[in-house]
C-alpha cells in the first residue's frame, strides 16, 4: 500500500511542517528579513511544481519503487544477513543519510554541481521554504544517488519511505527561521540538525559555507570535521546568500531560478570555480 499512497503522505507531511514552521516563524523569528515572502515564495513553491513534474516524467523510478525492486531481487548489503526489521530500517536511513551528506559535501566542491546547488544558496534569506529551493537538475541528480546508495544497501521499501519524509520535513525545519532558546538548542543538535546549526551553512563567508552539511542527522560533521558551532558574525549579523554578485532583485523569480546554472557571476579572486 505504501507505493500508492506515498505521493499523498509526503503532500500531507509537506503541507503540515510548511503551516506549523510558517505559523512558528511569525511567532518566534530568529533573524529580521532581508526581503518580503511576497517576493520569494512564489518562485519556491513554482520550483517545488517544476521539480514534481520534470522528475515524474523524466525519471523512470522513483525511489520507492527502485526499492521496492531492490527488496523484491533480495540485492543489497543489508540482504545478506538476517536483521530484525526495526535495526534494518535503522541502518538503511542512516546510510541513505550518510549518502545524502556526501552529495552535499560534492555539491560545493565540484564546480558543476556547485552551479546547480548555487541556486539553493542565493536565497536572501532563510526560511521555511528554503528548504525546498533546489534546482530540477539538481533533484534529479539526487533521484539517481539514492537509488544507487538504496541499490548498494538493500534498504527496503518501508526505510526509503520513511527516510524521504524525513528528509522532507527535517529541510524544512532546519532551514526555518525560529528562535530556539540557546540551551535547548544545544543539546537538540547533538540529535538533529537545529535551523542555528544549519544557518551557518548559509553565511557569505566561504569558510562557513563549507560548514555543517548535514541535513537530518548532525554527527557526520562532527565526525568529519565540518562542523562548526556559531557564525563568527553571529546571527544576527550574519549575511546569509553568496559572495558573488549577482542580481539581488530578481533572484526569487521562477525563471532566474531555473536558469542560474547557466549565468555567469564574477567570483572573488580566490575562489575562481564559485
Amino acid at each position: 500500500m505504501i507505493p500508492e499512497s506515498e505521493a499523498i503522505v509526503r503532500l500531507l507531511v509537506f503541507g503540515g511542517v510548511l503551516v506549523l514552521m510558517a505559523g512558528w516563524e511569525w511567532l518566534a523569528p530568529r533573524k529580521q528579513r532581508v526581503t518580503t515572502r511576497w517576493r520569494r515564495w512564489p518562485g519556491h513553491f513554482g520550483l517545488v511544481a517544476v521539480n514534481n513534474l520534470v522528475v515524474r516524467l523524466v525519471a523512470p523510478l522513483t525511489t520507492l519503487q527502485v526499492a521496492v525492486y531492490v527488496e523484491s531481487h533480495g540485492w543489497g548489503v543489508l540482504s545478506l544477513v538476517k536483521w530484525p526489521e526495526w535495526l534494518e530500517v535503522v541502518a538503511a536511513i542512516v546510510w541513505l543519510d550518510f549518502a545524502i551528506f556526501l552529495q552535499h559535501v560534492m555539491a560545493h566542491a565540484v564546480p558543476f554541481f556547485w552551479r546547480l546547488h548555487r541556486v539553493h544558496h542565493a536565497d536572501l534569506d532563510l526560511d521555511v521554504t528554503s528548504g525546498v529551493r533546489f534546482h530540477t537538475l539538481e533533484i534529479l541528480f539526487s533521484t539517481l544517488l539514492k537509488s544507487a546508495a538504496i541499490a548498494v544497501s538493500g534498504a527496503g521499501v518501508w526505510s526509503v519511505f520513511l527516510f524521504e519524509i524525513v528528509l522532507n520535513a527535517s529541510a524544512m525545519f532546519n532551514h526555518s527561521n525560529v528562535a530556539i532558546p540557546v540551551g535547548l538548542d544545544r543539546w537538540l543538535r547533538w540529535l538533529i540538525v537545529t535551523p542555528d546549526m544549519h544557518r551557518v551553512h548559509h553565511s557569505v563567508v566561504r569558510r562557513e559555507t563549507d560548514s555543517n552539511y548535514g541535513f537530518n542527522l548532525p554527527w557526520w560533521d562532527r565526525l568529519l570535521g565540518t562542523y562548526r558551532d556559531q557564525p563568527e558574525a553571529g546571527h544576527d549579523g550574519m549575511t546569509v546568500g553568496l559572495d558573488d554578485p549577482h542580481d539581488d532583485t530578481r533572484c526569487g523569480r521562477l525563471d532566474w531560478l531555473l536558469t542560474n546554472p547557466f549565468r555567469q557571476f564574477r567570483s572573488q579572486p580566490e575562489q575562481p570555480d564559485r
